[in-house]
């Protein structure tokens, strides 16, 4: 079995793995209702003081809690799935977390960008920044459907105990996707994996 060393030697550190353990409506509830309700108050801020720039505010801080959140639970997931998967199985953990830094490292460029138009750091944004953009962003875009392969394939290999096929792992990679509607069938499955007993 792979051990980690991080759980191996410092367990009370590892305070993520607890979103592993998190039932799928109160994953759901922080990942959507949460920021809905966020948004809302926003809006409702806006449309009584008539100021649309609250909303540079408050949009990076939402966004920093669901990236926060999400992409935490995704790492938690495959690093921790990877120390179950049985020595049949070969996959590449360290690819797995370079393609979950690079979106977040993203995404925090873009919400820096966010918070300094708010306060007026920057207000003539360069056009070729925006040109620059679009290729950053499809990568980002691969890492993220990357870590989606990594994950449905970890937890079917891992609840299999054997090498799987796309076909295999395909339905945990689109409940992955459309991760609302997911949530709600895959936490269970995963809190079966890393309950206190597992």
């Amino acid at each position: 079995m792979k051990l980690s060393v991080i759980s191996q030697y410092l367990p009370e550190l590892n305070v993520m793995i607890k979103l592993l353990r998190f039932k799928h409506w109160q994953l759901f509830g922080l990942l959507f209702v949460v920021p809905m309700i966020f948004q809302s108050l926003a809006m409702l801020s806006i449309l009584e003081t008539g100021k649309p720039t609250i909303m540079l505010v408050v949009f990076p801080i939402m966004m920093l809690l669901y990236v926060g959140i999400l992409f935490g639970w995704l790492y938690e997931l495959g690093t921790n799935l990877y120390e179950k998967l049985p020595e049949t199985v070969n996959m590449n953990l360290g690819k797995f977390k370079t393609c979950i830094f690079i979106p977040v490292a993203y995404i925090l460029l873009i919400l820096i960008f966010l918070l300094g138009m708010a306060f007026q750091i920057s207000v003539d944004p360069n056009p070729l920044v925006f040109i620059l953009l679009i290729p950053i962003h499809v990568f980002s875009m691969f890492c993220i459907f990357y870590c989606l392969y990594f994950n449905a394939k970890a937890l079917k290999a891992v609840e299999w105990q054997k090498n799987v096929n796309f076909s295999d792992y395909s339905g945990e990679f689109f409940l992955l996707w459309f991760f609302p509607f997911g949530i709600w069938i895959l936490q269970p499955r995963i809190n079966k994996l890393f309950d206190d007993n597992g």
